[in-house]
């Protein structure tokens, strides 16, 4: 079993910056691959950006060149940068390991 919390969330204003984070316990050894997805009202859960174990990311084409993952793997977390935010990255945002486990979410509104 692997828990996920997620922190970071909150209000912006376009154009901002926010940064997420995710702190998994229990068996974190066995995770690979770790990413955030998001949910707009109204439509389905979509990747935004993952990161193996080996430091590989892929990322969404809406938040290329604007969000950045890292992980630290001695931490054992996984943040998510998010800049110059548009008010389309309004959405909840999930933490997910290994396509398996995921957090609860945080909110991010980012206001016109």
């Amino acid at each position: 079993q692997v828990q996920l919390v997620e922190s970071g969330g909150g209000l912006v204003q376009a154009g901002g910056s926010l940064r997420l984070s995710c702190l998994p316990s229990g068996r974190v050894f066995t995770i690979n691959a770790m990413s955030w997805y998001h949910q707009a009202p109204g439509k389905q859960r979509e990747l935004v950006a993952l990161i193996t174990d080996r430091g590989i990311t892929n990322y969404a084409d809406s938040v290329k060149g604007r969000f950045t993952i890292s992980r630290d793997n001695a931490k054992n977390t996984v943040d998510l940068q998010m800049n110059s935010l548009k008010p389309e990255d309004t959405a909840v945002y999930y933490c997910n390991a290994d396509l398996v486990w995921w957090g609860q979410g945080t909110q991010v509104t980012v206001s016109s």
